[in-house]
C-alpha cells in the first residue's frame, strides 16, 4: 500500500502539469473552435521566462539590492511570468490566428505548428542549445507519512495547480468576461451581434491559457530543474490528448483528463516496463474515446460547429 500511495503522489504531481496545459487547449478550442498547436511551446516559453525572472530576483537578492525571502521570489516569479507569457499568447493570437479566423481549420492548425517552430528556434537563437538549470527557490524537505515520502515541493505543486484551476473556474463562471467566453463557445455567430467583441474574447482566452501554461512551466522547473528548448513538444501533445479526452471547452473535463493521464502513465510504468508506458497509456485513452467520442464532458452537437 505504501508503494501504491507513493506512486499516487507522483501521479498527482505529473497530472498537475498535464491539467494546467490542457486547460489552455480546451479553452481555445471551446471558444474559437481551433487547436492552438503552439501551446506546448508556450509552456516552454513560460518556463524560460520564469527562469529569467527567478534568476534576476535571486541575483538582486544575493547582491543585497533587495531583501526577499525565497517564497516571495517564487510567488513573484509565478505572477510576473504568468503576466508576461499571457502577453506572448495575445501576440500569438493577434499575429498568427486572427488573420486566419475565417480560414479553413487546417490552415490555422498548420500556423500553430509553424509558430511552435518559431518559438523553439527563437529560443535556440537567443540562448543556444545548452540546457539551463532552474534556480532552486525553495529548499526541498521530505516528509515520511506512513512509509510514503512526500516532499514540500510536490505538495506545493499540487496545491498551487488546484488553486489556479479553481480560480479559472470561478473566473469563467462568475465574471462578465467569463460569461462572454461561455456564450461565445455556445454560439460563436450570435455573440458578436450582442455587442461582445470577438477579438477581445479571443485575446483573453489565449492570455488565460498561456498564463496557466507558464505556471505549469515554473512548477515543472521546480520539480525537474533542467529546461531545454524542445521540452514543450511532448508535454504539448500529451496535454492536447487530455484536452480532447476531457471534452470541448470543459474546464472540469480537461482537469480530470490531465490527472487521469498522469495516473495512467505513472501506474503503467509501475506495473509494466517503462518502454511500454506510452503504448499502453494511449491504448487505454483510445478505448475510452471509442465509447465516449466527445470526451468526458463534450456535447454531441459541438462536432458540427464551424467545421
Amino acid at each position: 500500500m505504501a508503494f501504491f500511495f507513493q506512486n499516487l503522489v507522483n501521479a498527482l504531481q505529473w497530472g498537475s502539469f498535464y491539467a494546467l496545459i490542457a486547460l489552455g487547449y480546451s479553452m481555445v478550442y471551446g471558444v474559437l473552435m481551433l487547436f492552438n498547436f503552439a501551446h506546448g511551446d508556450i509552456f516552454m516559453v513560460g518556463a524560460y521566462i520564469g527562469f529569467g525572472v527567478a534568476s534576476g530576483l535571486v541575483a538582486l537578492t544575493s547582491t543585497g539590492a533587495v531583501a526577499l525571502p525565497n517564497w516571495s521570489i517564487l510567488m513573484l516569479t509565478i505572477i510576473v511570468s504568468m503576466f508576461l507569457t499571457a502577453f506572448v499568447g495575445m501576440i500569438v493570437e493577434r499575429i498568427g490566428y486572427r488573420p486566419l479566423r475565417d480560414a479553413p481549420r487546417a490552415s490555422a492548425a498548420i500556423t500553430g505548428l509553424m509558430i511552435g517552430i518559431i518559438l523553439e528556434t527563437g529560443n535556440l537563437a537567443l540562448l543556444g542549445a545548452r540546457r539551463v538549470r532552474f534556480p532552486s527557490l525553495i529548499e526541498s524537505t521530505t516528509y515520511n507519512i506512513g512509509g510514503v515520502f512526500v516532499t514540500n515541493k510536490k505538495i506545493m505543486i499540487v496545491v498551487v495547480s488546484l488553486l489556479l484551476m479553481f480560480a479559472l473556474n470561478q473566473f469563467v463562471r462568475r465574471t462578465k468576461w467569463g460569461m462572454a467566453m461561455r456564450a461565445m463557445a455556445f454560439d460563436y455567430v450570435v455573440v458578436p451581434l450582442m455587442g461582445v467583441s470577438t477579438n477581445t474574447i479571443a485575446a483573453l482566452t489565449f492570455a488565460l491559457g498561456s498564463a496557466l501554461a507558464a505556471a505549469a512551466g515554473i512548477l515543472f522547473g521546480l520539480a525537474y530543474p533542467v529546461l531545454d528548448p524542445y521540452m514543450g513538444i511532448v508535454f504539448g501533445w500529451k496535454a492536447f490528448v487530455a484536452a480532447i479526452l476531457g471534452g470541448r471547452g470543459s474546464i472540469l473535463g480537461a482537469t480530470l483528463a490531465g490527472f487521469l493521464l498522469g495516473f495512467i502513465e505513472i501506474f503503467v510504468a509501475m506495473i509494466f516496463p517503462s518502454t511500454l508506458r506510452d503504448l499502453i497509456a494511449y491504448s487505454i485513452i483510445l478505448l475510452i474515446l471509442t465509447f465516449k467520442p466527445h470526451g468526458f464532458f463534450g456535447e454531441p452537437y459541438s462536432a458540427r460547429l464551424r467545421l
